[in-house]
């Protein structure tokens, strides 16, 4: 899948951090990390290809930390962080913004700032790695039988005439994508509704009721199992669940970049896409020495090696151009060549639709909890919200 084979890859990475170590040695300082791209796998690898580049780090790993929400929120309220990296546009608007007050990031723009594209807040924090939500289908008899499926919106999901997978609950990241894709076509700012149009809470609605929910955490494995024939799933890993989808089913999806029985849904609006960033914290009692130490870090892992290696290991998508091109040449898989309207304009707004997520999430969060989306079992599905006559003071607010 990835044009490079993996042993050229840590050669390189080796030659990166042996110069960059060659040059000078950071590892007197410690540098304090908070990330929610902290699997006990990163977290350890990280640690230890910034030790051969010279630095020291500090990092909780997702035993301690779990979340974009802890993550940010340790940082918060501990006040010790130098450096913060992933959480996505929603949190990162937050930042920047100042919604966290002990969170604030210094003003710094590395040298690959160029390469990370529209994946920035110039002079605040860059692109690391993105990735997005897409919508499946089985092309099989199992499936569509060969017809193709081509959406305005993704709310045309609940129109599509075939059986689709929705998740079970209202929270998760992934979860949220979904609905965030899913209320795309229905922003309106002047709505009581959290920002929504009515027909866009109605059209989530029918997608749960239509919807079939079999327990899985999220929609290849039902898809794969020939349980349904439409659903979500996130980019990371869907390649790698593609090559092992026949340990999990008898009518397996074949074809990672070239799909024999399955296919995405041609979307005109595109998609969700959701980048993690790095950022320099503004931490009271570091020393401009120390800070330099902190910036040469950040440059050191946004870079392009860096980025590739990481890459590499962990199956991503760099936002550095560089690594982009150092993985896959011109050979860019079908799902990261998808439109993305997280960064599209909303009318009437002077925000992206990501930063419209950030102002409304929780609204969003509280009017699902409220009213009762996402039940699990279909057999005891609450009666449909009486749409004329809702108080949305009241269901924008927590419980």
């Amino acid at each position: 899948m990835k044009k490079l084979v993996s042993m050229l890859l840590a050669l390189v990475m080796v030659l990166s951090l042996c110069s960059f170590a060659a040059a000078e040695d950071y590892s007197d300082v410690t540098i304090r990390i908070y990330s929610n791209s902290n699997s006990t796998e990163r977290a350890t690898w990280l640690k230890e290809a910034a030790k051969q580049a010279g630095f020291t780090i500090s990092m909780d790993d997702s035993s301690v930390i779990s979340g974009d929400v802890a993550a940010v929120q340790a940082a918060n309220e501990n006040k010790d962080g130098d450096i913060l990296f992933g959480l996505n546009e929603v949190r990162w608007s937050q930042v920047i913004n100042g919604t966290y007050e002990n969170l604030k990031v210094i003003d710094w723009t590395p040298s690959w700032a160029e390469q990370v594209g529209q994946y920035k807040y110039d002079g605040k924090a860059y692109g690391l790695v993105i990735q997005n939500i897409l919508m499946l289908y089985r092309t099989d008899d199992l499936g569509t039988k060969g017809a193709e499926l081509k959406f305005e919106h993704w709310a045309d999901i609940v129109n599509c005439g075939y059986t689709w997978y929705r998740q079970g609950k209202v929270g998760g990241t992934t979860n949220g994508n979904i609905n965030n894709s899913m209320l795309y076509a229905f922003t309106d700012p002047a709505s009581p509704a959290g920002g929504i149009s009515i027909d866009g809470w109605k059209t989530l609605w029918a997608y749960c009721q239509g919807g079939v929910f079999t327990g899985d955490s999220y929609g290849f494995d039902p898809l794969n199992r020939g349980e349904v024939q439409v659903s979500t799933f996130y980019s990371s890993s869907l390649y790698g669940k593609v090559d092992d989808a026949a340990s999990g089913s008898e009518n397996p999806l074949v074809g990672a970049l070239e799909p024999e029985n399955w296919a995405l849904v041609d979307i005109a609006d595109g998609t969700y896409y959701i980048a993690e960033y790095l950022g320099v914290l503004d931490r009271e009692g570091r020393t401009a020495e120390e800070t330099e130490v902190v910036k040469a870090f950040a440059e050191w892992f946004g870079s392009a090696e860096t980025q590739a290696a990481w890459a590499d290991e962990f199956d991503s998508f760099p936002c550095n151009q560089g690594a982009v091109e150092e993985i896959y040449g011109e050979e860019i898989p079908q799902i990261y060549t998808l439109k993305n309207f997280a960064l599209n304009k909303v009318p009437g707004t002077d925000m992206t639709y990501a930063e419209y997520v950030g102002a409304h999430s929780s609204e969003w969060t509280n009017i699902m909890t409220n009213l009762g989306f996402y039940w699990a079992d279909n057999s005891a599905a609450p009666a449909e919200p009486d749409w004329d006559n809702l108080d949305w003071a009241t269901l924008t607010q927590a419980k």
